[in-house]
């Protein structure tokens, strides 16, 4: 018999081609995300389970005492429970590499965006308040040529954003990283600075690290006070990278001239939350990799990896 594998969100029909060879398995079709009770009793007799950010606990494990492998739809693993998990001997991947550059874009879109206020005064205009301005003044925005960008995070995807800021748009790339990117910094020119240094020159400080216990939190209150009154602060790695709150504080006091997020500390958003009410904000919905070429690329990823892991060889992106 084959092994039974459950996918929580539709998968292009390459990946499903895929898993029919090897896997007798079942798709969740619906639009909207597939609710945690309904999951649980999906997993109750599986072997393997497709999935993006569904929390990977102890109770979940529960429910699914068949349960052999997770394998993430997303580079990120921060929803494994990593020590139960291997306690249960279950095995875990991720879909790396495949998403560098889709989330590169990304985050270079929130970059012009936020600088020249896209967003704001699309709807501006579509409020038919254009011929209401008085001067140019409204419509003032920030270069971003020419100017400092700071990385916090130089993984791949932060070499990528700095490839575009360099080469690009002739910016000073400046970096801070857990470790140091000697060949990075020879083959784009990016300079190293501790994490203090880099907040107090750059222009727009860009947030692109994982989210680990090192890592969480590490924007807050103090870092946004470093940071220049004319910065744009970005975030594409996960919303509990920083003190959401200090955020909105430092915006509201304007510690900080703006920011542009993809991701928050709830998920969807709250529609209370006082960023979304910011004209200074630029706002997206956890859309880093959402591109079908990309999707579609990390689906094939995620399935060979299930395939791997399931039929006795070393999955290519093993994370637990």
């Amino acid at each position: 018999m084959k092994p039974k594998v459950y996918v929580s969100q539709p998968i292009c029909q390459e990946a499903r081609d895929y898993l029919a060879q090897y896997c007798d398995f079942k798709v969740w079709e619906q639009g909207e995300p597939i609710k945690r009770e309904e999951l649980l009793k999906k997993i109750a007799d599986v072997d393997g389970l497709i999935t993006s950010g569904r929390r990977i606990t102890e109770n979940l494990l529960n429910h699914a005492p068949k349960l052999k492998v997770v394998s993430n739809l997303s580079v990120g693993y921060n929803n494994f429970d990593l020590e139960v998990m291997k306690k249960r001997n279950v095995i875990g991947t991720n879909t790396p590499g495949v998403l560098d550059e889709t989330v590169a874009d990304l985050a270079f879109g929130l970059i012009l965006a936020s600088a020249r206020r896209i967003a704001e005064l699309d709807q501006f205009v579509k409020a038919g308040k254009w011929d209401q301005a008085s001067g140019d003044e409204p419509f003032i925005g920030m270069d971003v040529h020419s100017a400092t960008l700071g990385i916090i995070g130089m993984g791949r995807i932060g070499e990528a954003i700095a490839r575009r800021g360099k080469l690009g748009f002739n910016m000073d790339v400046l970096y801070y990283n857990r470790n140091r990117k000697p060949e990075a910094e020879e083959e784009l020119g990016v300079e190293y600075r501790d994490l203090e240094s880099l907040l107090k020159q750059s222009d727009f400080v860009l947030l692109m690290t994982p989210l680990t216990p090192e890592t969480e939190g590490m924007i807050g209150e103090k870092e946004f006070k470093l940071m220049k009154k004319s910065a744009i602060f970005i975030n594409v790695s996960r919303g509990q990278t920083i003190d959401e709150q200090a955020l909105i504080q430092a915006l509201e006091n304007k510690e900080i001239h703006g920011a542009a997020l993809d991701v928050f500390e709830q998920e969807p958003v709250n529609k209370d939350n006082p960023l979304l009410k910011m004209p200074n904000v630029v706002t997206t919905p956890h859309i880093g990799s959402a591109t079908r070429k990309t999707t579609d690329a990390m689906a094939m990823k995620a399935a060979k990896n299930m395939v791997a892991a399931l039929t006795g060889e070393e999955p290519e992106n093993r994370v637990v």
